[in-house]
């Protein structure tokens, strides 16, 4: 099984004393603690990640000191490739016109960096696409343009499959938002799967938008069911704890059925909120608009995911969007971007990630 629905409690209060043995009652007490420290780890043990974002420099320890100090286990490194327009198939990636970060060199620097610190890596290679359009709605309008479209991805991902084997990343990520490549190209993506497999040998997962991952259909081949969380909660323009949990309520009992159903965790490839009113109606919304600053309201919604996830034996934990390497020059009291760097929602995720930190 997959999911651990026992959390291995009776394995973990077994203890066998030999006929004969004598055992001071001492080291008995102490054992017995190991045992309660041993099983409450494994209870709340969870991926606790930070998407750490490609810049155009090297990654130095300045930059993985605020990853540590928030208490992250995990880091999504992710190199990033470019197409024209949604209905072009071409793709462009590690190339020389591209930031340091989002290509081969870089992404192996950061992973180096990252490992040397005792942080685990996810790699999540992405597309951007000319103007910000949705990866999502990509298109190809012939056959010989889906055809050029796989092969130039198809190249993409193993680049990044082969490297994340090198460097020995824990999890590696075969896609990003992808739903209308993903419907129309069930074959492509299917032998996808098994070309990473046969070059990786970690944990493989896919991040689908939270309105496609309940037809996504191939998590059965991988490790875990990953989603994007920009689950629309409430229409409040200043929504209260109460709110936000109710919310929740139905998606997350749909993202049970589906990982019971398949037997495989679910994993937040992303979560976060912007720090703005009506954080919870539209949270995938990426514009500039100038939405009132609204730092409490993502410091709530935080929690409440927390509260409503991090202890769920079904979920393996997730990515917080977005973590920027240059920690002192972003985020703040005048920011309603979704980074929760020095803002009340990053000390949210440092109380929970040191609580349930490997």
């Amino acid at each position: 099984m997959k999911i651990n629905k026992n959390l291995a409690a009776n394995s973990c209060f077994k203890i066998i004393i030999l006929e004969g043995s004598t055992i001071i009652m001492k080291k008995l007490f102490f054992i017995w603690a190991l045992v309660l420290v041993s099983c409450a780890s494994s209870k709340f043990d969870k991926v606790n990640g930070v998407s750490f974002v490609s810049s155009g420099e090297e990654a130095s320890q300045q930059h993985i000191d605020p990853v540590l100090k928030v208490q992250a286990n995990y880091a999504a490194i992710m190199p990033f490739g470019f197409i024209g327009g949604i209905n072009s198939p071409d793709l462009v990636f590690d190339s020389d016109r591209q930031w340091y970060g989002e290509r081969r060199e870089g992404v192996k620097q950061y992973i180096q960096k990252m490992h040397q610190n005792g942080v685990s890596v996810m790699v999540k290679p992405q597309i951007w696409i000319r103007r910000g359009e949705f990866t999502g709605n990509m298109k190809m309008s012939s056959e010989q343009d889906w055809k050029r479209l796989e092969a130039a991805y198809e190249k993409f991902i193993l680049l990044y499959a082969e490297l994340a084997e090198e460097t020995q990343s824990d999890i590696f990520c075969i896609g990003t938002e992808l739903k209308t490549f993903v419907n129309e190209r069930p074959e492509f993506w299917n032998g996808l799967v098994q070309k990473v497999r046969d070059v990786y040998h970690g944990k493989i997962t896919y991040a689908a938008n939270w309105d496609e991952y309940s037809k996504t259909p191939f998590w059965s081949q991988l490790d875990y069911i990953g989603v994007n969380a920009y689950f629309p909660l409430c229409e409040k323009e200043n929504p209260t704890i109460q709110t936000l949990t109710e919310g929740w309520q139905p998606w997350k009992a749909k993202m049970r059925e589906l990982a019971i159903q398949v037997d495989r965790p679910i994993l937040f490839t992303e979560f976060g909120y912007r720090s703005m009113d009506f954080t919870g109606k539209k949270p995938w919304l990426v514009d500039r608009n100038q939405e009132k600053v609204n730092l409490e309201a993502q410091a709530r919604a935080t929690q409440v995911l927390f509260d409503e996830f991090w202890r769920e034996d079904w979920f393996a934990g997730g990515f917080v969007w977005k973590w920027f390497m240059q920690h002192n020059q972003v985020g703040g009291h005048e920011d309603n971007r979704f980074t929760p760097q020095n803002k009340p929602a990053e000390s949210i995720i440092r109380r929970q990630y040191a609580q349930v930190k490997k």
